[in-house]
């Protein structure tokens, strides 16, 4: 039973991004988006929303759930601050509700005095409208999901051709099954502590083992492990996610995550054959009529004045 539901669940996330990595360079992306087109029917969603530049105008709104919403009212985090630098930008999904990019700016500048990293690259946070991406992700459609790499931010500013081609730090050893002591360090342990404390996150997704070392690093402070849970991939990154903004009905928040540690047998389960060699599947795409029925609305609607012009 416990397998089924993870075939499903990774149907739901991760069926949109079979053979697409979220650090892709320009080249592989586009090669993604143009392939993944010529087969899509003109009203999946994936297409819809993927194909939007700008965001919707109105009061800023989180409509729906994680995996299947959108997002009305985004706004954009700059490229650059004090403590973070955006990353693969060309994609433009740098977009989210206004108290995730808040959130963001607010827990890069703890970075350096929490983990003693200068700062975070961030990686996707949302499409301009929210809603299924067309590659990388089967989540982030409503503006409270964001990849942040594990390439603690250079001293210095990235230049275009970086943030779109570099690669991001993997701290997997190659068997999969421990963290490589080459590349981890303390400073990984205190920035995982330090996100998962905030009282706004309700999950951080990693790899498998990276729960395993954080759950054997974390001493007697482990409270903050339940929101740490493992999933495929997310070697080079983490997927950090807010609860729904207070007073936002059209959002479905996400069931708390069990109570405990979740470094006992919920771990264990993640190195077994099973979970270390998945099968694949196939999911038909999510249609327009699929998402929650103001997200038609959001998808039609005219861009805000302020972005029609600005250049992409």
């Amino acid at each position: 039973m416990r397998a089924a539901g993870m075939v499903i669940l990774t149907m739901v996330l991760c069926t949109p991004c079979s053979g697409v990595r979220a650090q892709d360079t320009v080249a592989e992306e586009a090669a993604h988006r143009a392939a993944l087109l010529a087969h899509l029917p003109p009203d999946a969603a994936q297409r819809v929303f993927g194909l939007e530049t700008a965001p919707a105008p109105g009061p800023s709104a989180a409509i729906g759930s994680y995996e299947r919403g959108c997002l009305e009212g985004a706004v954009e985090l700059p490229a650059d601050g004090s403590n973070w630098q955006v990353m693969r930008p060309s994609r433009n999904r740098a977009w989210g509700h206004p108290v995730l990019i808040q959130f963001i700016e607010r827990l890069a500048a703890k970075m350096p005095v929490e983990a003693g990293w200068r700062g975070l690259l961030i990686g996707d946070i949302a499409q301009p409208r929210g809603g299924p991406m067309l590659t990388g992700h089967g989540s982030h459609q409503i503006g409270l999901d964001a990849d942040i790499w594990l390439t603690p931010m250079p001293n210095r500013l990235l230049t275009a051709a970086e943030r779109n081609e570099m690669s991001a730090t993997d701290v997997v050893a190659a068997d999969g099954q421990h963290v490589d002591p080459a590349v981890w360090n303390p400073s990984y342990l205190k920035m995982y502590r330090a996100v998962a404390r905030e009282a706004e996150v309700a999950r951080i997704f990693v790899n498998p083992a990276i729960k395993r070392e954080l759950c054997r690093e974390a001493g007697t402070d482990r409270a903050w492990l339940s929101k740490i849970r493992p999933w495929w991939g997310h070697d080079y990154h983490f997927h950090m996610r807010l609860v729904c903004p207070p007073g936002e009905t059209q959002c479905r928040n996400q069931a708390p995550p069990p109570e405990g540690d979740g470094c006992g047998k919920e771990l264990a389960w993640w190195f077994t054959p099973e979970a270390l060699h998945p099968p694949p599947v196939h999911a038909k795409p999510l249609l327009l009529s699929n998402l929650p029925h103001a997200c038609v609305a959001v998808a039609e609607a005219p861009a805000r004045a302020a972005d029609l012009s600005k250049p992409r």
